[in-house]
């Protein structure tokens, strides 16, 4: 049984839930508390040393009152709960620990970029090696080239503040990436062949499971290894973490897009400006930019479905807005509609070297879609549509001050982590509050948008478009709902059994949970 870091309250017990691979490393206290812990070193080595953190010496941090967060501080995933609710899943706090487990002139620490380009990606790496040099006094940091073939292809290149001073104001990835070459056993000889013992791996929900089978394989090894992952997605759709970094960026740019589409569609008579944005399964970018324009007149993501011929369609919607305002704009998320154009779509089961699912461009069918609508022989009408398709634009910007600032904190958080001796954990804050959190939980589901929630809802007001949803079509998305929040019930309620009625929990004590986890889903988002 692995021996928890956290102080516990008397009474409370740690199980290793035997559940897949990797095994979850659970905490159950009372009153439904859960803490969905993350790895470390001292899990599989036994009798490693502790040092003093060099954080308390370093003047930068002299006026700080608490240099250190508490061993037992977690955070909560859920916070509007109600008052007989279970206290519910907690995640390890982020921050900076009292001892740490490596001597700084004994770290190697490399970083390597995974996936497709997201703004900020050039900050993550700056304050990785700006933040290990100056918190910690680590000089040895190499950057693994071309992401993760880079390590058995032997190319890297050596980061220090110097090099990567303004590489913050560039767009794109000094260390240059690519999608697939993961070679579990390449990679880690080649960690262990150069006596790396920190990596730091930034890419998307693809990226972090490749970070987690190199964990485990460093694990299996009993190697002293700290693995952390930095979650990347310019589409927001990592799982458990309020946002990630870059998305704030793209909305921004976005807008640029929205707002030459309008600029195009008022300028002429039944002016029609259609904008593709990012958006493979999750509709975040699509959404948050058209609430932020305000000049969207219909927006279409994945997770709504929509049909385009008869009544309260698409197009006849588009064609009465037409006929009302005399122009319009569309923006559509790269992966909305494809169960309509399926049969059209001769890449439907191909896929990239990231496992991706290849689509069509959903923004040149839709548009010629409409053209098609507007050209038939019974319509009087005669439009102008200008199709305008931001997407690698919006990937290859610098990142704006927000991204820049929350960059900031996503590498000091893994630094800390790392340097503490977590391992086989991703970052990123819960609810406000940086946590560490298990590869597990980022990789089993992707974020998507709810269309049931208020914030859908408040989209929908702004535009004054039809949900494009039959009775049907919102059963199903309130079921699929529902049935995941009772999904994290079950299981909870599953490990928590595996312990018996010692276990301290106290959920047969807290009334209805499972209306209390779906009342809680329905809440939505303020």
């Amino acid at each position: 049984m692995t021996t928890c870091n956290g102080d516990l309250r008397s009474g409370d017990k740690e199980v290793v839930v035997p559940v897949g691979k990797p095994e979850p490393k659970s905490v159950f206290g009372e009153d439904g508390y859960v803490l969905e812990d993350v790895p470390h070193l001292t899990d599989y080595i036994s009798g490693l040393p502790t040092y003093p953190n060099p954080l308390q010496d370093n003047p930068a941090y002299s006026v700080v009152k608490q240099y250190f967060v508490n061993e037992g501080d977690t955070v909560a995933q859920k916070i509007v709960v109600h008052k007989n609710s279970p206290r519910g899943t907690h995640f390890r706090r982020a921050g900076p620990r009292q001892r740490v487990y490596f001597e700084s002139e004994k770290v190697h620490a490399c970083i390597v970029t995974c996936g497709g380009l997201c703004p900020g990606l050039n900050t993550v790496i700056r304050e990785i090696v700006c933040g290990l040099y100056h918190m910690y006094g680590v000089s040895k940091i190499l950057g693994i080239e071309g992401g993760y073939k880079g390590f058995y292809a032997r190319n890297t290149i050596t980061l220090t503040p110097k090099s990567v001073n303004d590489i913050h104001k560039r767009g794109g990835t000094i260390l240059g990436t690519s999608r697939g070459g993961h070679s579990t056993s390449k990679i880690v000889d080649n960690i262990e062949d150069r006596g790396i013992n920190q990596v730091y791996i930034i890419g998307g929900d693809g990226t972090q499971k490749g970070a987690s089978v190199i964990f485990e394989e460093i694990r299996r090894r009993g190697l002293k290894v700290s693995v952390v992952g930095v979650p990347k997605t310019i589409d927001n759709d990592i799982a458990v973490i309020d946002k990630s970094f870059g998305f704030d960026t793209a909305v921004e740019e976005a807008q640029r897009a929205i707002n030459a589409a309008h600029v195009e569609a008022q300028s002429i008579e039944n002016g029609i400006g259609v904008v593709k944005l990012m958006g493979r399964y999750s509709g975040f970018i699509a959404m948050h930019a058209t609430l932020a324009s305000r000049d969207v007149d219909c927006c279409l993501i994945p997770e709504s479905p929509f049909y385009l011929e008869g009544k309260g369609g698409l197009l006849d919607f588009v064609e009465k807005r037409l006929t009302e305002n005399g122009h319009m704009v569309v923006v559509v998320a790269e992966g909305a509609g494809q169960g309509l154009i399926a049969e059209s779509m001769r890449s439907a089961e191909h896929q990239d070297a990231s496992g991706n699912k290849l689509l069509l461009d959903v923004g040149l069918w839709l548009s010629q879609k409409i053209k098609d609508h507007f050209s038939s022989t019974n319509k009087k009408m005669t439009i102008n549509l200008k199709y305008i398709d931001p997407t690698y634009m919006i990937r290859a910007v610098p990142s704006n001050a927000s991204d820049n600032v929350y960059c900031t904190l996503l590498a000091h958080s893994a630094i800390h982590g790392a340097m503490a001796g977590y391992t086989g954990f991703t970052v990123g804050p819960v609810n406000g509050r940086h946590a560490y959190i298990p590869f597990y939980r980022v990789t089993e589901r992707q974020n998507k948008v709810v269309i049931t929630d208020r914030m859908w809802a408040r989209l929908l007001s702004s535009t004054n478009q039809p949900s494009f949803l039959g009775e049907n079509d919102v059963a199903d998305a309130d079921a699929d709902a529902d049935a995941a929040a009772m999904k994290k019930l079950q299981t909870s309620f599953e490990s928590q059994s595996l312990e018996g009625e010692d276990c301290g929990c106290r959920y047969a004590e807290s009334g209805s949970n499972d209306e209390a986890v779906i009342a809680i889903h329905r809440g939505g988002e303020n």
